[in-house]
């Protein structure tokens, strides 16, 4: 990884089972780099394989989450061929930036944004694409897109009309209009608001509740859950559920579940 960009994105484990990276350029509103993508990415292709890796945390150091690309950073990103036109250019680096929300989608843990503040242009890719996103009050989503003349990048555009419907995403997208946390919650565009000082302790709060499941029941319901969203029937998506009903339920873990929901302990899972 590059040194540069591991400064800037800050990988830790906050309680046993979760993992959280911080976006760490405070001073920029955690504008992202072409680097910090490569980096993120590399990180979220690792956790996928991380067996005790039970819950992902993606949030922001300092007063904001994530204000999209940082402009002023350079240009072209290092993985595009050298003497190519703008149009490959940028053809090139959504190659690698158009990866993350799909390994986000496709991981086996869920992912939790915890969004502490300002959101823009790609750091509202960062918050769509996460499972659940709970939004400090301080948090404020705007699509920023058009301010510089582009329109909406990183599947804002597949994702937005998801959360909140296609009337008020195409009114968000249109207008570039501000989003406070409280009508955030309102409009589904994340799961609640909450006071910035709770803002970790509710995140890892929900995430403590997620690891009472075994692994494989929140992986194969996070494949449901996705999947069933574009299923062409419900009988289709009845199928789905059931492929994960009789994938689990003869696992260890699934009997480590019962005994200790019977027992009223913490279970302990062995991946078996």
């Amino acid at each position: 990884m590059n040194d540069r960009a591991e400064q800037s994105l800050v990988f830790d484990s906050p309680v046993p089972g979760v993992r959280r990276v911080t976006f760490n350029r405070p001073e920029k509103y955690n504008a992202f780099t072409f680097d910090m993508y490569r980096t993120l990415l590399e990180w979220l292709r690792s956790v996928q394989f991380d067996a005790e890796a039970r819950v992902v945390v993606l949030t922001g150091a300092g007063r904001g989450f994530c204000s999209g690309q940082d402009l002023a950073a350079g240009s072209p990103p290092p993985w595009a061929p050298p003497n190519v036109g703008n149009q490959y250019r940028d053809l090139y680096a959504m190659q690698e930036i158009r990866e993350i929300p799909l390994v986000m989608r496709g991981l086996p843990q869920p992912v939790i944004a915890a969004v502490n503040g300002p959101v823009a242009g790609i750091g509202m890719m960062f918050a769509l694409a996460a499972d659940i996103a709970v939004a400090a009050r301080s948090a404020r989503f705007v699509n920023a897109f058009h301010n510089v003349g582009i329109g909406s990048e990183g599947g804002v555009s597949y994702l937005l009309p998801r959360a909140v419907g296609s009337q008020r995403a195409a009114e968000l997208l249109f207008t570039s209009r501000v989003v406070e946390a409280d009508e955030a919650a309102d409009i589904g565009l994340v799961l609640e608001s909450v006071p910035d000082d709770e803002l970790m302790q509710r995140v890892l709060e929900l995430a403590s509740n997620m690891m009472l499941n075994t692994p494989l029941d929140n992986w194969l319901t996070k494949q449901s859950l996705h999947a069933n969203i574009e299923a062409q029937s419900f009988a289709r998506a009845l199928d789905m559920d059931t492929r994960g009903v009789v994938l689990s339920r003869t696992t260890r873990d699934t009997g480590e579940r019962r005994a200790a929901n019977a027992e009223r302990r913490p279970p302990d899972y062995t991946h078996h």
